[in-house]
């Protein structure tokens, strides 16, 4: 018996021993602990001080939240600012007109007054993190039930959040790792007055676009520019023309070193969401389920946009936007079904899970506290299934209806009325929320598309949900209509009150009974609240509930997984907070017989060349370069580095991160990972994922030479 365990545990080593040094999203807290030494073997420099300091300015001092969803990194005193062509595309967009196609044609301001003020966009620095766990725990006793320790927790959170940032402009929040086995307290200060600097044109920020998105070998100038203005004391403050450039405590100097195979690289940046504790059960319906039904829900979205969007210039600049976040999403669930399939996910977890279970029954303890979770995970996620169907239908079938979307922001004002508490000073709110909603809604949307999204989606919808998930208004569409969703979206878009922005306007401009009596009645305000009561009565607590129970799990799971493994170090999942990954440049092969290099030129810009095809129209000044070879100091063996690729382990949110080398140099900007490694989110594999990211001397090529803008180069610190 002793030996079977002794062989058991030894498969268990291999299989799941320590993280290798590519693999990891990393609290930067915690750098000198546990990762120091590690990244000194593989190349970097720095002390763990460099990478995050409590009291000193240090490399997390140069890295911001940029808008909601990316990274962004400073790399001038004068507050200059590097980002993704697709995390500025909403800004880039914001300031595009026909008239002014800065999406199509690029932007650069020439002097500090051509800089363009970003209306809602802002950028937030780390002040500080700090573990607060056992402060968060406090009062916490082994009687205590699930439902008062999380009201506890949240009141403890609360608490420290509000003190620590009293009597400052900082703003706080208090962040749970391991499914709540540890708690930190972040920091933050937000800056309000981001304005654009640069955007080279999409046929080079966003060039290869959908075709190439996901992909290596690739091509793309995926970054732009901008600047963080200040109050005259350096902090933050709404736009005002007497606010002056932003002096940053640390910003990156920018590395003319190049990329070689193996060299060290480290992303600092904020990625988004990782599961990389799912059960088996959960990484199933993921893969077999929830991934190709949204698939297909989406490629439906974008045949029509794509449609519509060809064939008028006006649609496009609005729907830009609009279809890259629906293509992105799309083609990664693409790339993650694959990826899951290929590393045959679901046997390697139900591997761990069956040496989680024999370690767990080998002692009375352990069978205890560990033995009965795993027959729990296959029924919850069994019970869970066809609500989270239901869920994904929500959001990617109906709410994927522009005007059901825009039409749900009205339901506190309609409830108001109905519940007789449209008090003068909570409409005058509503009114001004609203009004300033559908403005920013109406800029960008176009009604044909709209339309016949919603009778692909409403046709989807009820052909695959269950009767059980049928809204009761569907009942009365049916008998009406007879069945044909595309009557029902003639009458509702032609009489709906949100398919005419004037009459939005004027409704919000005279809000009375008559005229929410009018809304309340609409076509697509009856579908929208009534989808609304079927998930908020039969689907959405539910699904809550199952959720709540499996988190709880989850925190108990992975606290017997750390127990079971202890010479492991365990990463904490993604959760948008700033995180280390450190790794190398490197090729792979993407599949058999191919072999991909680590890096790219403007030679395969100019292969990819077709003018016919919008996505790989080069623009002529580059042209223009490349014929002349003038490429200037950008020069290597004759060309001019694109791209780059390296082992990092990165997800959503780290589009914009620096990509540092081992002296603590920007030698590049993270935009992308390869299509073969999207299941990383999930589960890593070293063999094939990567990185992608623009060569920071490509980045200089394209300002200096292209746009000519080379005076923004002179406020850098360039390392030759």
């Amino acid at each position: 018996m002793r030996k079977t365990l002794a062989i058991l545990f030894s498969a268990l080593f291999i299989l799941v021993g320590a993280a290798r040094a590519d693999e990891g999203m990393w609290l930067p807290l915690l750098m000198g602990k546990y990762n120091i030494d590690d990244m000194r073997s593989k190349g970097f420099k720095l002390t763990a001080e460099d990478i995050y300091s409590i009291n000193g300015s240090s490399i997390k001092d140069a890295i911001v939240i940029f808008g909601r969803g990316c990274t962004g990194e400073l790399i001038s005193p004068e507050g200059l600012l590097i980002t993704n062509h697709h995390c500025g595309y909403g800004a880039i967009q914001q300031h595009s007109s026909v008239e002014h196609d800065y999406l199509t044609n690029g932007f650069w301001a020439m002097s500090r007054d051509q800089e363009l003020p970003t209306p809602g966009l802002t950028v937030s620095f780390l002040v500080k993190m700090e573990e607060v766990t056992a402060k968060v725990l406090e009062g916490l006793t082994p009687q205590i039930t699930e439902p008062e320790r999380a009201k506890l927790i949240a009141a403890n959170a609360k608490a420290l959040a509000d003190s620590a940032t009293q009597g400052t402009h900082y703003t706080s929040r208090i962040v749970p790792m391991y499914y709540g086995s540890e708690y930190y307290l972040y920091i933050y200060e937000v800056f309000e007055d981001v304005r654009m600097v640069g955007a080279p044109p999409s046929a080079i920020g966003k060039f290869g676009g959908d075709t190439d998105n996901w992909m290596w070998p690739r091509h793309t100038g995926d970054f732009s520019l901008f600047r963080i203005y200040a109050n005259k004391d350096n902090q933050p403050a709404p736009f005002s023309p007497d606010n002056v450039p932003y002096k940053p405590k640390k910003y990156l100097p920018i590395s003319m070193k190049g990329v070689n195979p193996g060299d060290f690289t480290m992303v600092y940046g904020y990625p988004g969401t990782t599961q990389q504790y799912l059960t088996s059960h959960a990484v199933k319906f993921v893969a077999e389920v929830s991934d190709p039904q949204k698939v297909a829900l989406r490629d439906a979205r974008l045949n029509i946009m794509n449609a519509y969007m060809d064939a008028n210039d006006t649609v496009r600049i609005k729907y830009a936007s609009k279809n890259a976040g629906v293509a992105n999403a799309w083609k990664k669930w693409i790339g993650e079904m694959g990826g899951l399939r290929r590393l045959n996910a679901v046997e390697r977890k139900q591997e761990l899970e069956r040496q989680f279970a024999a370690w767990a029954a080998a002692s009375p303890e352990r069978t205890k506290k560990y033995g009965w979770l795993l027959p729990r995970f296959d029924s919850l996620y069994t019970a869970l299934e066809p609500y989270a169907i239901a869920r994904d239908y929500d959001r990617e079938a109906v709410f994927a209806v522009e005007l059901i979307r825009f039409s749900s922001n009205f339901k506190l004002l309609v409830s108001a009325f109905e519940s007789g508490k449209a008090d003068a000073e909570t409409v005058t709110k509503l009114q001004h929320k609203l009004l300033s909603s559908a403005k920013s809604f109406y800029k960008d949307y176009y009604l044909p598309i709209d339309k016949q999204v919603l009778m692909a989606m409403m046709e989807e919808y009820f052909a695959k949900m269950p009767a059980e998930f049928h809204p009761e208004i569907y009942t009365e569409i049916q008998q009406k209509f007879n069945g044909h969703w595309g009557d029902f979206a003639s009458e509702a878009f032609e009489k709906s009150v949100f398919a005419d922005s004037s009459a939005v306007y004027k409704l919000l401009a005279e809000v009375n009974a008559q005229n929410i009596s009018t809304l309340s009645n609409d076509w697509i305000y009856r579908l929208m609240a009534s989808f609304n009561t079927v998930f908020a009565t039969k689907v959405d607590g539910k699904y809550a509930a199952i959720n709540q129970q499996l988190d709880l799990m989850y925190r108990t799971y992975i606290q017997g997984l750390r127990e079971m493994q202890p010479n492991k170090l365990f990463y904490p999942d993604a959760n948008f907070t700033l995180r280390v990954a450190y790794g190398s440049v490197n090729g792979y092969e993407p599949y058999d017989g191919a072999q991909y290099l680590h890096y790219t030129t403007i030679e395969g810009i100019m292969e990819k060349d077709k003018p016919e095809i919008y996505d790989y129209n080069v623009p002529q000044r580059l042209r223009d370069l490349y014929n002349a070879r003038n490429f200037g100091p950008y020069t290597v063996n004759g060309t001019v580095p694109v791209a780059f690729i390296a082992t990092n382990h990165t997800s959503g949110g780290n589009s914009g991160s620096p990509v540092i080398n081992g002296n603590g140099e920007l030698i590049g900007v993270n935009f992308d990972r390869a299509w073969e490694g999207t299941m990383s989110d999930i589960m890593f594999d070293p063999d094939r994922c990567r990185n992608i990211s623009i060569d920071i001397r490509y980045v200089l090529f394209i300002v200096d030479k292209f746009a000519g803008a080379g005076h923004l180069l002179n406020e850098m610190t360039i390392v030759k």
